[in-house]
C-alpha cells in the first residue's frame, strides 16, 4: 500500500511542479528567464513526469494567456460561466488545446511572444501510442503492487492528471472560497495554504498579478515553488525577471 501512495503522489506533485514552474510560470508568463539548454531540460522532464497527459508547453502557454485576456467570456477557453459542469468545460478546453497545438486557430500575434517550442518533443510527447505505453507502465506498477483491485480506481487519475489539475484550478477556483483582491472575474483562492496546488490555488492572485513569480500574497499563503524558484535563481538555472522580484514579498 505504501508504495502505491509514494507513488501517486510522487506524479501528482512531480506533474504538477512541471506544469507551474515550467508550463505556467516560464511559458505562460515569463515570471523568469532560463538558458535554451535548461529550457530543454525540463521540457524533457515535463514530458517525463507528465506522462500520458503531456501538456505542449507552447499550446498551454498560447491557452493560458487568452485566459487571461478573456477571463469569464464567451472566448476564455475555460470558465465555469458559460459551461454547465466541470466535464463540459474541460472538453471545452480539450478542444481548443488541439486546435492550437494543431494549427487549426488564428492566433493574435499578442499571445505568441517568446512562448517555447520545442518540435521534436512536441510531436514526440502527443504521439497516442507512446501515451497508451505510459498508461500501461501506470497499470503495470499496480498490477505488481497493489495490495488489491481497489487501488486500481486511482489510474485513471494518473492517466489524466494534467486535466485533472486543470479541472480543479479552472473550475472551482472559479467558483468557491475566498478573495483578496476585488477583479472583474470571478477567480478565487482555492485553499488558505495551498499545499496541494503547490500554489495554483491561489487563483485571485494571480489574476491580480499574473507575473507575479509567488503566488502566495498573505502571510499565510505559502507557495511551496516560490522557494525552488529562489534557489534556481541563486543556482543560475533561472533569471527572475526585476519586474516581477519587485513585488516578490508583498503581503497585507
Amino acid at each position: 500500500m505504501i508504495i502505491i501512495l509514494v507513488f501517486f503522489f510522487a506524479h501528482w506533485y512531480l506533474s504538477l511542479f512541471s506544469q507551474t514552474f515550467f508550463q505556467h510560470r516560464y511559458a505562460a508568463h515569463g515570471a523568469f528567464t532560463m538558458s535554451k539548454g535548461w529550457e530543454r531540460f525540463f521540457y524533457a522532464f515535463a514530458y517525463i513526469t507528465q506522462g500520458s497527459s503531456f501538456m505542449s508547453p507552447r499550446a498551454y502557454a498560447i491557452m493560458h494567456r487568452m485566459h487571461h485576456a478573456y477571463t469569464d467570456t464567451e472566448k476564455d477557453p475555460h470558465s465555469p460561466s458559460y459551461d454547465g459542469n466541470v466535464f463540459k468545460m474541460m472538453w471545452k478546453t480539450k478542444n481548443i488545446y488541439q486546435d492550437i497545438l494543431n494549427g487549426n486557430m488564428v492566433i493574435e500575434e499578442r499571445f505568441l511572444k517568446n512562448v517555447p517550442n520545442w518540435p521534436w518533443l512536441e510531436k514526440v510527447g502527443h504521439l497516442w501510442f507512446l501515451r497508451l505505453l505510459w498508461a500501461a507502465f501506470y497499470i503495470a506498477f499496480y498490477w505488481y503492487f497493489a495490495p488489491n483491485y481497489w487501488w486500481f480506481l486511482l489510474l485513471p487519475i494518473h492517466f489524466l492528471m494534467g486535466p485533472v489539475h486543470g479541472a480543479v484550478i479552472n473550475w472551482f477556483a472559479h467558483k468557491y472560497q475566498y478573495i483578496n483582491f476585488k477583479l472583474t472575474n470571478t477567480s478565487k483562492n482555492l485553499f488558505p495554504v495551498d499545499i496541494f496546488m503547490m500554489g495554483e490555488g491561489y487563483h485571485n492572485n494571480h489574476h491580480k498579478f499574473p507575473s507575479r513569480v509567488n503566488f502566495g500574497y498573505r502571510w499565510h499563503e505559502i507557495d511551496p515553488v516560490y522557494p525552488i524558484i529562489l534557489f534556481f535563481n541563486w543556482a543560475g538555472i533561472v533569471k527572475i525577471n526585476k519586474l516581477t522580484a519587485k513585488s516578490a514579498n508583498a503581503e497585507f
